[in-house]
């Protein structure tokens, strides 16, 4: 049985205790959260190293890491680098993107490190696997696809990227509105592409069963993708993208018939107004399933900075109910991003992730800041390194900048506000 299908007969399985935990709510609580579908504890029980999270309603709001191999560079100890410090840096989840080199080594070296739950996108396996051997895309085969998403569950990935909401009907209405960016969803162009060769119906669209058989033999959660998410502000919130959406609210009702976990993903690029609209529609119209976003990013000219117009639009998409925050680095639209790339990105999205708490009410983000705060109303900097979310980069700067008296900084030195005011109140 899946977690939900033991969710819905009562039953608290050992993941919902740790994570409840994790989270300080109640066990039967979470237990409900899961059975309706508002929360999904992505666990696949082939994953042994793990120590499982929950994402969605109720609960602290999550990041996730990309990190991979691309055809360009594939070196899988950077790889697994990049997964360290992901881990070390606080994400709660990490997903293997790779395209290049042996993807199945790296995604078996990937779960074999990995405690925190491992995401895939199998049509980049499928895709990439097909050119090498037949020559093209256009090769793809049904069974080919289906053979990869079932490998990857057997290895043990605890969710997967399924683009199951681009159908005939959708690329016909982003085809007759048009786009600046058109699909920036790397499995979105692949099932397009193989789409309109072939003049078919989106396999994972039709053969959705099949799908769901794959995902309920070992408990993987299904993240259904935004394969027509907008890559830049002017596309946002069209016809197209809403279009998916509500046929992936259609495919979460399917899915948990079928006893399957369920999240949706969303955008993309969104200006910083639509942002609480685009979560509004997503809660509607997919039925308050747990929300994973992209960014969104708020603007399209930032370039070396991506991963701060992620957060920023992060913190208002999950103080709006967004569940699950997906990282950008400062190498997005440049490059492949490096090991500090990754650190960076994970600690950037998780200020956002715990802003968000905060606008939430969520009573131990609140009681985090508090603590803080006395910790520097004390001039108490060991506490203070403790909670701050990047005590690594806290410390350096500290100790870059050491002050004359041990009880300051060097912003204001022996003039120190809080000092000077916690001395008068003394006398």
């Amino acid at each position: 049985m899946t977690q939900l299908e033991k969710a819905r007969s009562g039953v608290v399985t050992k993941q919902m205790i740790t994570v409840a935990k994790r989270e300080q709510v109640e066990t039967e609580w979470l237990r409900e959260q899961v059975a309706e579908g508002r929360v999904v504890i992505p666990a696949n029980p082939r994953h042994k190293r793990l120590v499982p999270c929950g994402i969605g309603e109720g609960l602290l709001v999550k990041v996730n890491a990309n990190i991979g191999t691309s055809s360009d560079r594939a070196v899988l100890e950077e790889e697994l680098k990049k997964l360290k410090a992901s881990v070390e840096a606080g994400a709660d989840t990490v997903m293997d993107l790779s395209t290049g080199r042996d993807m199945n080594e790296s995604r078996r070296a990937i779960l074999k490190e990995s405690t925190i739950p491992v995401g895939t996108v199998p049509i980049y396996q499928a895709v990439v696997e097909t050119i090498e051997e037949r020559g093209g895309l256009v090769h793809l085969t049904v069974d080919k696809i289906f053979q990869v998403i079932e490998a990857q569950a057997r290895d043990g990935v605890d969710f997967i990227t399924v683009h199951c909401g681009l159908t005939r009907a959708a690329l016909e209405m982003l085809r007759s509105q048009g786009r600046i960016t058109d699909i920036v969803s790397r499995g979105g162009a692949f099932l397009t592409t193989w789409m309109i060769h072939h003049d078919r119906e989106n396999p994972l669209f039709e053969y959705y069963d099949r799908l769901l058989s794959i995902a309920k033999k070992y408990d993987v959660t299904l993240s259904l993708g935004d394969g027509l998410r907008p890559g830049c502000l002017a596309d946002a919130t069209d016809r197209a993208q809403i279009h998916e959406l509500m046929t992936l609210g259609d495919l979460t009702r399917q899915a948990w018939e079928a006893g399957v976990q369920v999240m949706i993903e969303g955008p993309g690029h969104v200006p910083l107004d639509q942002i609480e609209a685009n979560v509004m529609l997503q809660k509607k119209l997919c039925h308050h399933a747990p929300f994973y976003v992209l960014g969104p990013l708020v603007t399209d000219i930032a370039a070396g900075y991506d991963h701060v117009a992620c957060a920023i639009g992060g913190a208002v998409a999950a103080a709006a109910g967004a569940d699950f925050l997906c990282y950008v680095t400062p190498a997005e639209h440049l490059c492949l991003p490096g090991v500090e790339d990754v650190r960076e990105g994970v600690v950037v999205t998780r200020i956002a992730a715990h802003a968000a708490d905060i606008a939430r009410g969520n009573r131990s983000a609140i009681e985090r800041d508090r603590q803080m705060s006395l910790a520097r109303k004390k001039l108490d900097w060991e506490a203070q390194m403790k909670l701050a979310i990047d005590p690594v980069k806290a410390k350096k700067y500290r100790a870059a900048n050491p002050p004359a008296e041990d009880d300051v900084c060097t912003m204001c030195g022996k003039y120190c506000a809080i000092k000077q005011v916690r001395e008068y109140f003394r006398e």
